[in-house]
């Protein structure tokens, strides 16, 4: 049985860190400054950070000794969640990537639609 748990949170965290690297890819492609570095081909660690403007940062860790996330302003620590709590924050922030990306999209197709149907 707790052989099976560990594999099973092997498996947990590498899937968490390969969706701390795509988020890092899109974050950075939505302009932010955003990483995502791992500790060897094993995918059994991450460090995420990015930045959101005006001193604003946020880092997220990934171990087998635990999960972090970390936000700061200012140099000052805000808030510091560990777990499940960790891993909701961090689901909210790429709630928040999703939003401005649909909304992006949206305004998008708006102007194009306008283009479109001006008369020449």
């Amino acid at each position: 049985m707790f052989i099976r748990l560990a594999e099973q949170h092997r498996e947990f965290v590498k899937d968490l860190v390969m969706n701390l690297q795509a988020l890092a890819i899109v974050l950075e492609r939505r302009g932010f400054l955003a990483s995502c570095y791992t500790c060897g081909g094993q995918m059994n660690s991450a460090s995420f950070m990015v930045s959101l403007g005006e001193d604003h940062l946020i880092r997220f860790l990934v171990s087998d000794y635990g999960i972090t996330w970390t936000e700061m302003r200012d140099d000052r620590e805000l808030m510091k969640l560990e777990g499940a709590e960790a891993i909701a924050q961090l689901q909210e922030l790429a709630n928040l990537v999703k939003h401005q990306m649909k909304t992006t999209d949206e305004e998008s197709d708006l102007a194009e639609e306008s283009v479109n149907h001006q008369p020449a």
